[in-house]
């Protein structure tokens, strides 16, 4: 670096005296597994009164060259088959290594072409932490919908799949909207009854609520913090009155957050009309579990009309719809 700092103090000076020729204006092309990503002119890196890279210009170009070569890291996760699927690494611009690079073509006055240096980016969850946390069950529950609705089946099992093999960090919080994400037609979501105001109507991924409310059961037995959930503003049939935990992108959010000093592994599955999911961690995890009531399993109906009565929650945790158009309270049950 010392030598870069030397070198433009002397073109500079160079440059600043009338007898000289004007900066040349060259190019610098970076490159990324033998494709060009960016291109940057050297005018367009320089001060306007003196031959010096401009750090400000240069901090947002490699901004761009990381965002073009940058791959992101995949977590560890158990496949369908039981069997654990490995993390994938992935790489970042090393910045400081660009930046050396950038200023010895600054400063050399010449066109260039330079491999863009990376560093890698190693994933959260990898095959050690996973198969450590996967053996032992702290908390699970099960709901039952009716298969024979393709759509919210459907919907159901998108959901399910989002959030499984999750893994919650000691002291990291859960949020079901941010795991989940938005929930569009461009994802694979379908059009299925949903409750809006206390009213049922249809609207794109119908359903997703039976798979947050079956996660609210299962972390809730599991003896894990709830920090943020709320309740339909009608009764559903999926769970027992004043446990479900209604979502919504853009509205409701439930979320959670570990108290363990150890990591937990979420595991979520549906199919033939059942939602299951359950909730691991270390062999060695002392927990104290909840009671939490189970559901019968009958196979619910799918309610088509609506429904006079009203669903009997605390105030903190009524009003509230699938699209979250009320004020929004954090569930203050002491645990």
């Amino acid at each position: 670096m010392k030598w870069i700092v030397m070198a433009g103090l002397a073109f500079w000076l160079q440059h600043t005296s009338g007898a000289n020729a004007p900066i040349p204006d060259v190019l610098l092309s970076v490159t990324h597994e033998g494709k060009t990503v960016a291109q940057a002119k050297r005018s367009d890196y320089t001060l306007p009164a003196v031959p010096l890279v401009d750090a400000r210009q240069l901090e947002a170009f490699a901004g761009r060259v990381d965002k073009a070569v940058r791959t992101s890291p995949v977590d560890a996760v158990i496949g369908p088959d039981g069997r654990i699927v490995p993390e994938r690494t992935g790489h970042r611009l090393n910045r400081d290594a660009f930046m050396e690079q950038f200023e010895a073509f600054y400063y050399g006055g010449e066109p260039a072409s330079v491999e863009a240096p990376l560093l890698p980016d190693y994933a959260k969850v990898d095959t050690e932490l996973i198969a450590s946390i996967r053996e032992k069950a702290i908390g699970g529950y099960a709901t039952y919908f009716n298969p024979s609705n393709r759509n919210r089946a459907h919907n159901i099992g998108l959901a399910a799949k989002a959030i499984d093999s999750k893994v919650v960090f000691p002291g990291e919080k859960f949020s079901f909207n941010q795991v989940v994400g938005i929930r569009s037609a461009a994802k694979g979501y379908l059009r299925a009854p949903v409750i809006v105001r206390g009213e049922l109507s249809e609207d794109i991924g119908g359903g997703i609520c039976q798979v947050s409310s079956t996660l609210y059961n299962a972390v809730d037995r599991a003896g894990l913090k709830i920090v943020q959930r709320y309740s339909h503003s009608r009764n559903v049939p999926y769970v027992l009155p004043g446990r479900d935990a209604t979502v919504s992108w853009g509205g409701p959010d439930f979320v959670f957050l570990n108290p363990y000093p150890l990591p937990v592994l979420i595991r979520a599955y549906a199919s033939g009309g059942q939602m299951f999911v359950s909730v691991y961690s270390d062999e060695q995890l002392e927990f104290t579990p909840r009671s939490v009531p189970h559901v019968t399993r009958r196979l619910p109906q799918e309610i088509r009309e609506p429904a006079s009565a009203k669903n009997p929650v605390r105030p903190e945790d009524q009003n509230r719809d699938e699209r979250g158009r009320e004020t929004r309270e954090e569930d203050k049950r002491k645990r």
